[in-house]
């Protein structure tokens, strides 16, 4: 078994580093500078780890074979030697020294987020990102998109399942872009592993990285902190575009955001009729209710409330109106004032009050979204 353990090493060892780079059993080399270097530094601890295995191997079953007690073998007998003792002190210690210098240098690369082109703050909540692109006015959040049918195994699994999203993060190439890091909640973890990022976005708190895309191209990664029930649908994707693609993509994305504005303020004169109110409302509820409350509104008791004949949703339609757009502090029920239109927030409000047999017959108009919105930021000191 020691012979076959060490034949194998050594076959390792021949195999030419791009053969193991394209092995899925391998870490990636990835597409930024900092992700090779540690591909580099990864591969060259490996072959040192090898190379100690092989001679450590070699050397035990060489004195095995050739001073075994059947061939007549004397132990030498010695003890405190002193060369001996210098040298399996000197050895190791060169070996660590020529690991970690280039450890040390790239562990001060990847902090050193200082002289950044562009800063984006990521924040973290169960389940989906939240990306603000800071001094641009800019922002939206990314949540998964795979198919409901294909979580439930009534569809073909495609090959981006649970690694999909509605919005990717669009960055540029060969642009120096900083990310600043934390949570609205419990603590997540950004991992993007082409461009060997993983940092803890933790509530409370600003946890800071950085990285330069060499490639364009679609890059996937998760969550990688265990952060709820719905941790493994909490997907990173990142589309990383040219400059000059990424610059009209930006453009694009401030008029898109303008023109949103500008049609929740023509909302404000109109009464939405209730049928275009629930079926967009069962949609919006879809998306961004029905992990926690389940399609049904039954709830998943003792961690979630039912919201079929909730007293919430059948109570009085301020409070009903001021827990979606507010949420409740300590609790998993977020704000959904930043996440959804001021449409998209009557509609659900009203889906809830009319679905599952509530059939309060209220309608929920945007006009009274905005009106309990500039309410009650008047009330905040």
């Amino acid at each position: 078994m020691g012979k076959l353990s060490s034949t194998l090493w050594l076959i390792l060892l021949m195999l030419p580093q791009q053969l193991l780079a394209n092995s899925q059993f391998n870490m990636r080399e990835g597409v930024t500078d900092i992700s090779n270097n540690v591909y580099q530094l990864h591969m060259t601890i490996f072959i040192i780890c090898c190379v100690i295995g092989v001679i450590v191997f070699a050397v035990m079953f060489w004195a095995l074979i050739h001073h075994r007690k059947s061939k007549g073998a004397v132990p030498a007998q010695f003890h405190e030697s002193t060369k001996v003792e210098i040298l399996w002190t000197a050895i190791p210690f060169v070996i660590l020294i020529a690991m970690a210098v280039p450890a040390t240098k790239t562990l001060i690369a990847m902090e050193d987020a200082s002289k950044a082109d562009i800063t984006i703050k990521v924040t973290g909540s169960q389940w989906k990102w939240h990306y603000e692109y800071m001094g641009e006015d800019v922002d939206f959040y990314s949540i998964l998109s795979t198919p409901s049918d294909q979580i439930a195994n009534q569809a073909e699994k495609t090959d981006t399942y649970l690694l999909e999203v509605d919005k990717p993060l669009v960055l540029p190439i060969n642009k120096k872009i900083r990310f600043l890091m934390t949570s609205d909640d419990v603590i997540h973890s950004w991992w993007v592993p082409d461009f060997a990022v993983k940092k803890d976005a933790n509530p409370g708190f600003i946890n800071e990285t950085w990285t330069r895309i060499n490639e364009e191209g679609i890059y996937r990664g998760q969550c990688a902190e265990l952060c709820g029930k719905d941790h493994g649908f909490m997907p990173v994707v990142v589309e990383a575009k040219s400059e000059a693609d990424f610059d009209v993509w930006l453009a694009n994305a401030k008029q898109a955001k303008q023109q949103a504005a500008a049609a929740d303020a023509a909302l404000l004169d109109q009464t939405l009729p209730k049928e275009e109110l629930m079926v967009l409302g069962e949609q919006v509820y879809m998306a961004s209710c029905a992990a926690c409350h389940q399609p049904t509104g039954m709830g998943l008791p003792g961690v979630f409330p039912a919201l079929k004949g909730s007293p919430i949703v059948l109570g009085d339609i301020k409070d009903h109106i001021d827990i979606v757009v507010h949420g409740s502090p300590g609790t998993a029920m977020q704000a959904f004032v930043k996440q959804l239109s001021i449409k998209q927030l009557a509609a659900v409000i009203t889906y809830k009050r009319n679905a599952w047999g509530n059939n309060t017959g209220e309608v929920v108009q945007p006009s009274d979204i905005q009106a309990w919105i500039d309410e009650t930021a008047e009330a905040k000191p």
